[in-house]
């Protein structure tokens, strides 16, 4: 029987995964301390486990394996069963078009470097039970309204600029997004075919800021001048993942899940 285990509580998208996985699976939620504290027993209990915590110093500062709770949680326990995701970002590769699994790395900050050292870890240490997850943009709300965040998430910065209330100026490069319901379902699919590896995680095709606010609020849309950009734009393709799961997931969907969200 699948059961799955998702670590962080207050996080973005562990309490969204927690909303949409318990629908189809067995789902226990816990914060990292908790988890910690569960025995070899309990944690063998779980065919798949998702950790979507972060310590701030891990993305603030070099590399120290005290802030890695990814290394922490797979020392303690060593001898499981159950596959490991990896939530890993798009920042660690150079920016690009199309850019795949097997495009350049390049991090620039602490954050990409950290994440990087930590996958090469968890690669070698867990091999089949590995599932790396490079993604994109996540589109969605917090379920939550913990002022304890690793960093924040687009529409964070989406609303803090919405507040201004005022004329502003928008660099209007193109990003790769992908909705929290979008990411439910890629779940829901690599949990179901116990699928390990190292995938990117995205739409796939380039949506421009000017489009995504549009379809947010498009009265805030009319208050910004959106200027041409592409100092910081970029597309993972989502091949190598689609081919596996044979995937459905549309620019419209996109669109659609955005018009729809902060409507109530």
């Amino acid at each position: 029987m699948i059961k799955i285990l998702i670590i962080g509580k207050k996080s973005f998208i562990g309490s969204n995964l927690q909303k949409k996985l318990s629908l189809v699976f067995k789902t226990d939620i816990f914060s990292f301390s908790e988890a910690m504290k569960l025995n070899s027993k309990k944690i063998n209990l779980y065919t798949h486990v998702i950790n979507t915590t972060i310590h701030r110093n891990y993305v603030k500062r070099l590399y120290d394996q005290k802030y890695d709770l990814d290394k922490k949680f797979i020392k303690k326990f060593d001898n499981h069963k159950f596959i490991y995701f990896f939530l890993n970002s798009r920042k660690i590769y150079k920016l690009g078009f199309n850019l795949k699994e097997k495009s350049k790395i390049q991090p620039i900050n602490n954050y990409e470097k950290n994440k990087i050292i930590t996958e090469k870890f968890l690669q070698k240490k867990l091999r089949k039970k590995f599932l790396s997850l490079r993604i994109s943009n996540v589109i969605g709300l917090r379920l939550n309204n913990s002022s304890r965040r690793g960093h924040k998430i687009f529409l964070d910065n989406f609303l803090e600029y919405r507040k201004k209330n005022k004329k502003q100026i928008v660099m209007n490069d193109y990003k790769d997004f992908i909705s929290v319901d979008q990411l439910a379902m890629i779940f829901e699919k690599l949990i179901k075919k116990n699928i390990s590896g190292i995938y990117n995680v995205s739409l796939g095709k380039k949506v421009y800021i000017s489009e995504i606010v549009y379809w947010l609020d498009k009265k805030f849309y009319n208050k910004l001048e959106f200027k041409k950009s592409r100092t910081d734009s970029f597309t993972l393709s989502n091949k190598k993942l689609s081919n596996k799961l044979r995937l459905d997931i549309t620019k419209n969907q996109l669109r659609k899940f955005c018009e729809n969200l902060l409507t109530h």
